[in-house]
């Protein structure tokens, strides 16, 4: 992927954005209601695509960011990513945990300079796409301290509605 595509999100509303417009998009909504109580949550699905061979394997990543103001709705915007060489589930779950990371730790600091401390606070959520039931029970652990490791606070399915159901409907 080229360098300039990569600072590039999507949304329904407002369309194919830069970073800063993202952030300029979302600071707006957090200084509508100065008082209400927002959640940012960052989040990271992927589809397999079957690549040329039986072992190689191609993943569509969708990383997705959402404002939410607390009982009133919010916003959300999503990027997308391939990654090839992904042989198991184990593999696809640390990359999707990985690309979330990688942008909250890009995008995140950018916010907090545009806000300047002069805007609500938000409660930073990591959505995981695990939980304890089904395959990948047994990595929770191991991603949640990839998450929380790096100062983010972790979650994970049910809980995890910005990788199991925002991001996961584009990828």
């Amino acid at each position: 992927m080229d360098k300039p595509s990569e600072n590039l999100l999507q949304s329904f509303t407002h369309g194919v954005l830069e970073t800063e417009e993202v952030i300029k998009i979302i600071k707006t909504f957090l200084e509508e209601e100065p008082n209400a109580t927002y959640s940012l949550v960052i989040g990271t699905d992927s589809r397999e695509k079957n690549g040329f061979g039986k072992t190689r394997t191609h993943i569509n990543l969708v990383t997705a960011v959402l404002v939410h103001r607390q009982g009133f709705g919010g916003k959300y915007f999503w990027k997308s990513n391939e990654m090839s060489d992904i042989h198991s589930l184990r593999e696809k779950i640390y990359a999707e945990t990985m690309s979330s990371l990688t942008f909250a730790t890009g995008f995140v600091p950018l916010l907090k300079k545009s806000l300047n401390g002069h805007s609500p606070r938000y409660n930073l959520e990591i959505h995981i796409d695990v939980g304890e039931h089904g395959d990948t029970r047994d990595m929770i652990k191991e991603v949640v301290g990839m998450v929380t490791g790096n100062g983010f606070v972790a979650k994970t399915k049910p809980e995890a509605y910005g990788a199991s159901y925002v991001a996961d409907k584009h990828t």
